[in-house]
């Protein structure tokens, strides 16, 4: 809204809007907002209009979950003891298909309710058989509660078709936009299988999105396979008009066998499973719900891995059990690091960070009543089940330290690991982001090093050169204008060799990162907090790297390229990072110069001289040419010759930096014994 200003008196103003406002206000239609603007919305479209209410999205992540609900249905049968397959169909069209084994969804006449329960069900929001489960109903222990998964989804559908063969009978039920489409379809059915098929089309008009990937699938059978012992869950999906590929998913010990089996032979302990029953209540006044606790848990310095399940439902955000875990496990291994003196004076109290990078732990727990923050049920909030589960934790991990003192000590000691490492990365990330926070001016944070004129990136180029006698050639051979300078003074280190802490201690390195200005990547979690990596940070067009055409001027090179390569590899990969080429000899004849950059080219000129007078001088260092002959050969954009470092090769330079560079001795040794003799005629031995 534009506003101005009026003069009203002469030590105040007031602020009116602009005329515009007001002409926009005449111009638009006039609504009255009465008694009759308020609306109900009734029956499908309290969800065609609102899908996000209850499934979380009205996108692909709303879609993903309006499955789940059809899918959960079937694992509360199949975990009731009635049925133990589960299958699931992904169509090419989009369409989903569930079945189970199980009872058979009630659909016929329900004389309490006076109506059929397909209607209650599939028609009627908060209408199901879930709402007993602490009073002892059909289900004690049941993914859905609140009586929505069903009616929303069919309410969110294209189409739905359901088939439910129960006591002797099979019944059909068609669905469209959410409503009915016709009557039920009831048969006699002399087969004895029983259970509920549900095939169905998420609507575009209720969602934006439906095209629910493989991976999804897999995942979430996965996950059910876990916490539904020795329940199978099939997946098939149609890869063609007559064709399904099949995936199988059942685990006959649930989290047992799957903690063993994402740990093998990288456990430091052997995974233990805990089991415990509790009865309480959220608050005095409420009445006892019983809550049961399994978890399967193990130590690794290899990999860390937390999932909570309750009632089955992968709890995203944890909730509850994780901050039950996360008292316990700091409480108990905190404790028995004071008990047995294994703090030095200097350490600090160990965090659930410095556990959990060495925690491997799956909970799958079950309750008559939930509180779940909502109907994605991605976290539980129950009071009692975080009081429960964390007396049950510590109690657990009691025991377990003083029956197994050798894997109490492992554990410890792994954590106070976790921890002074945890230190020693923020102090590096602190001095670092120290070492980088400084005045603007580039001239007084860095020693020598030379800026240009401009302050267009596109066309800035930085040349690092070797010593200060090159940067004396270069300065007098450069254009101001662009090209800048900063020469490296003394040896820099090899990064590949030496931890972060040294390396940012090392003042030619972060002489380099302030001056290319787009900061450091550290990858992996020792780095996560030290990661300050900008490319549009980023000082500079080129990044070039000068050095002299020898022995020395390569082993330079090759340890600048590798603290780009680690600290820095996006610019290796966008293209920043070039060597500016220079010559190996100098040919005089007839009152001209040629440089030969190669033997190859040094034969070509000597051919095309032929018995001319000549002479051939080797190159000198960058430091002892002069101006002209380093504007011409290095400097001059229109005459020089760049080898830029592409990004493709990149993983071959990786491996071979890591081999030539790196701390693998016995893999140098074995290439250099193998591959040395191609390269004795290029060894500099003056």
């Amino acid at each position: 809204m534009v506003i101005v200003h009026h003069k009203i008196a002469a030590d105040g103003f007031r602020t009116v809007p602009h005329k515009n406002f007001f002409e926009r206000r005449i111009m638009a239609k006039k609504h009255n907002y009465g008694n009759e603007s308020i609306v109900q919305l009734k029956g499908a479209e309290r969800v065609r209009k609102r899908p996000a209410v209850i499934f979380g999205s009205d996108g692909l992540e709303g879609c993903q979950h309006s499955v789940f609900e059809i899918i959960s249905n079937s694992i509360d049968e199949a975990r009731a003891g009635y049925g133990d397959k589960v299958v699931v169909t992904r169509f090419l069209d989009k369409s989903v298909e569930v079945q189970d084994f199980g009872r058979g969804i009630p659909v016929d006449y329900n004389t309490a309710e006076q109506k059929y329960n397909w209607e209650l069900v599939f028609c009627e929001m908060y209408a199901g058989g879930k709402y007993d489960t602490n009073e002892g109903g059909s289900y004690e222990y049941s993914l859905g509660l609140n009586g929505l998964g069903l009616c929303a989804t069919q309410y969110a559908s294209e189409y739905m078709e359901a088939e439910i063969r129960t006591d002797g009978y099979r019944y059909l039920l068609n669905f469209e936009k959410g409503n009915a489409a016709g009557q039920m379809l009831k048969e006699e059915y002399a087969k004895r299988d029983t259970g509920s098929r549900i095939k169905w089309r998420p609507d575009l008009d209720v969602f934006t999105e439906i095209d629910i990937s493989l991976e999804y699938y897999q995942d979430t059978l996965r996950r059910q396979s876990v916490v539904n012992a020795g329940v199978l869950f099939i997946l098939r999906d149609q890869v063609a008009p007559a064709k399904f590929e099949t995936y199988e998913y059942i685990y006959e010990n649930g989290i047992l066998d799957y903690v063993k089996e994402i740990t093998e032979g990288k456990a430091m302990t052997d995974v233990q499973v805990w089991k415990a029953e509790r009865v309480g209540r959220d608050r005095a006044d409420q009445k006892d719900y019983r809550v049961v606790i399994n978890a399967a848990v193990c130590f690794s310095n290899k990999l860390q891995l937390k999932e909570y399940y309750h009632n089955s439902s992968w709890l995203e955000y944890g909730g509850a059990p994780e901050k039950a875990v996360r008292s316990a496990f700091v409480s108990q291994i905190d404790g028995y690091l004071k008990q047995n003196g294994k703090y030095l004076k200097s350490d600090s109290k160990i965090t659930f960070q410095d556990v959990d990078d060495c925690l491997v732990l799956v909970v799958s727990s079950f309750s008559s009543q939930t509180s779940y923050e909502n109907q994605t049920k991605k976290a539980i909030n129950n009071k009692f089940i975080q009081e429960a589960m964390t007396e049950f934790f510590r109690h657990q991990l009691e025991v377990y330290f003083i029956e197994n003192r050798l894997d109490a000590d492992k554990i410890c000691d792994q954590a106070l690991i976790n921890m002074r490492s945890r230190i020693k990365a923020e102090a590096t990330r602190q001095n670092l982001k120290k070492t980088l926070q400084s005045a603007n001016d580039l001239t007084n944070r860095v020693q020598k090093f030379v800026d240009c004129r401009s302050r267009d990136v596109n066309v800035r180029e930085i040349f690092i050169v070797e010593g200060d006698s090159a940067l004396g050639a270069c300065k007098q051979a450069r254009d101001s204008e662009f090209q800048a300078i900063i020469p490296l003074r003394g040896k820099i280190l090899n990064c590949l060799k030496y931890e972060y802490d040294k390396i940012f201690k090392n003042e030619i390195i972060t002489d380099l990162i302030k001056v290319l200005g787009c900061g450091v990547e550290v990858p992996g979690k020792a780095g996560k907090d030290m990661s300050s990596f900008s490319l549009d940070m980023l000082r500079w067009s080129k990044v070039i790297i000068c050095t002299d055409a020898d022995v020395d001027g390569f082993h330079i090179r090759t340890h600048v390229l590798t603290m780009i390569y680690r600290l820095m590899p996006t610019l290796i990969n966008e293209g920043k990072v070039y060597i500016a080429e220079s010559p190996l000899y100098e040919i005089a004849a007839k009152g001209q110069t040629w440089f030969a950059y190669t033997e190859k080219e040094k034969a070509d000129v000597l051919t095309e001289l032929g018995d001319a007078k000549h002479t051939i001088q080797r190159s000198k260092g960058l430091g002892e040419n002069d101006a002209d002959m380093m504007a011409l050969t290095t400097m001059n954009p229109a005459t020089r010759r760049l080898i830029k470092v592409e990004a493709e090769e990149a993983k071959a330079m990786s491996d071979m930096f890591d081999l030539l560079l790196g701390n693998n001795l016995a893999g140098r040794k074995e290439h250099i014994a193998n591959f040395g003799h191609l390269y004795i005629d290029m060894t500099d031995v003056s």
